[in-house]
């Protein structure tokens, strides 16, 4: 059995792109409970909602990127870079979207207006 035959290559990548959506899932729970942006019943009932769907969206993106990658370059280091850069890119999109609220009205007083909270690295735009 050689590389190309091995499926642990194909299950890495769908186990990564759900760990990131997991952890993407987690991150946005965070974010809108400390700043109390959000976080309310239907919030709260909107990211319960949304858990199933980002983890499962997270490991069609690192299947989906790893086989392009493997398209475009046989055994390069490509597939691999493509499946992190692509779940790492939609884990940042979906916090961003998601997960800081812009002038969302239930402040806790905590964040600034754009509820970021201020732990967040300012040298990531979010």
């Amino acid at each position: 059995m050689n590389e190309n035959d091995s499926c642990l290559p194909w299950a890495a990548s769908a186990l990564f792109g759900a760990l990131m959506g997991g952890a993407t899932w987690s991150l946005t729970v965070w974010a809108r409970a400390y700043c109390d942006a959000g976080y309310d019943a239907g919030g709260r009932l909107e990211l319960n909602f949304l858990l199933p769907v980002i983890v499962v969206a997270g490991a069609a993106a690192g299947l989906a990127s790893w086989s392009i990658g493997r398209r475009l370059a046989g055994g390069a280091w490509l597939p691999t870079l493509s499946v992190a850069a692509v779940t790492i890119g939609l884990a940042w999109w979906f916090f961003a979207a998601r997960g800081t609220l812009a002038d969302y009205p239930g402040d806790s007083g905590l964040c600034p207006a754009s509820n970021i909270p201020p732990q967040w690295p300012n040298w990531i735009p979010a």
